[in-house]
């Protein structure tokens, strides 16, 4: 008996089982058996597809929150930037390197 090679199936294929388990117009054997797949593994991606289903509508503030943290982070380093390059310009005029004309 040979085994079989892992296959990775893809997520529109994962979606579109999961959906028909849902719908419930089949058996999980049947649809086993018409996509080439276990059932035990329908179960999991129509459970995963169950528990996923409230970020679906909950997308809008978690993006928000992330926006603002990421804008927050962006910001620190905009400053740090700025006073490096202020310490940097100040060092660079008392050694005579930079010309005076650009202050």
């Amino acid at each position: 008996m040979t085994r079989r090679l892992r296959r990775n199936h893809s997520p529109a294929l994962k979606a579109k089982v999961a959906l028909a388990a849902i719908r419930g117009d089949q058996t999980l054997a049947e649809l086993a058996q018409q996509f080439d797949v276990h059932p035990n593994q329908i179960k999991q991606w129509k459970e995963q597809l169950l528990a996923g289903v409230p970020e679906v509508f909950d997308s809008e503030g978690k993006q928000a929150a992330a926006s603002e943290s990421d804008v927050t982070a962006l910001h620190a380093k905009i400053g740090q930037l700025t006073l490096e390059n202020d310490c940097l310009e100040g060092a660079l005029s008392k050694a005579g390197l930079l010309p005076s004309a650009r202050r």
